[in-house]
């Protein structure tokens, strides 16, 4: 693709998020992009953000385990950036207004004590690299049509960021086995999910080494004070309006997302 090509992809995303819109694949209007150019795509948005006053405060990975992948109809990880502007705070309510298409997803953040650059990362690096872990749920949006993505369409739209609550137990990573922690996640106090944190690529740390290396050779370093989601430990699920959602990961503990009522969320807007 052009840059013409690319700044046009950019703009059409730019306006479902203005328009609250979803658009048809981008796909159908490139059919013969490709990953390299999907990436570019959302590079380009993150610039435009940057430039308005946002701030890149971390990464997240994106269909890292095997119920992802098949939800998603995909075959491969991909990442997107996490800006300041989608933190939200745990127990606050979150406008639905705010998505176009939300779902939630459950999973161990890691945030940085020291910088990570690949190529070359090993786990033994990235473990140094690791100041703690906290519970978090992932809010992932989709610009998309009803979901219906293909790697590039996804990739092209941030990984279908949408934003993220952290919890508040900060734990060291030598304390847990991250592959056998478990996780509940839970819907209005009923069971949604559960999955373990060995779905993630084996384990969430292999994660954290993919995107070390794949983002690395693009000159991408993994900052001190970042988060990293490295991906869900179990399928996404919708959320609406009064929904609240809870996970509790073992050896982790617990975070809240509460999401505003219909007309709370309706107010926010006016």
């Amino acid at each position: 693709m052009d840059v013409s090509k690319v700044q046009e992809a950019a703009a059409a995303l730019a306006g479902a998020y203005a328009s609250r819109e979803p658009i048809e694949p981008l796909i159908k209007t490139y059919p013969d992009a490709g990953v390299e150019d999907a990436y570019r795509i959302q590079q380009e948005q993150v610039r435009q953000w940057v430039e308005r006053g946002d701030a890149v405060r971390g990464h997240k990975v994106g269909l890292a385990s095997a119920a992802m992948q098949r939800q998603m109809g995909v075959d491969q990880p991909d990442y997107g950036h996490l800006t300041g502007s989608m933190f939200h705070l745990e127990h606050q309510p979150i406008p639905t207004s705010a998505f176009l298409q939300p779902r939630i997803e459950p999973e161990i953040a890691f945030v940085l004590g020291s910088a990570l650059r690949g190529p070359g990362v090993t786990v033994a690096d990235a473990v140094r690299a690791v100041e703690f872990v906290l519970p978090s749920l992932e809010i992932v949006d989709s610009r998309i049509q009803d979901w219906k993505i293909s790697l590039f369409d996804t990739i092209a739209d941030n990984a279908s960021s949408g934003g993220v609550v952290l919890g508040s137990s900060p734990t060291a990573l030598g304390s847990v086995d991250l592959r056998l922690a478990g996780c509940i996640l839970y819907q209005n106090g009923s069971v949604a999910a559960t999955g373990a944190g060995g779905a993630v690529l084996g384990s969430p740390l292999n994660s954290l080494v993919w995107l070390a290396n794949t983002v690395g050779p693009l000159g991408v370093t993994l900052e001190p004070g970042h988060v990293v989601l490295p991906g869900s430990m179990t399928r996404a699920i919708p959320v609406s309006p009064g929904d609240t959602i809870v996970t509790t990961i073992a050896g982790i503990g617990s975070v809240t997302a509460v999401f505003a009522p219909a007309a709370s969320a309706s107010s926010e807007d006016a």
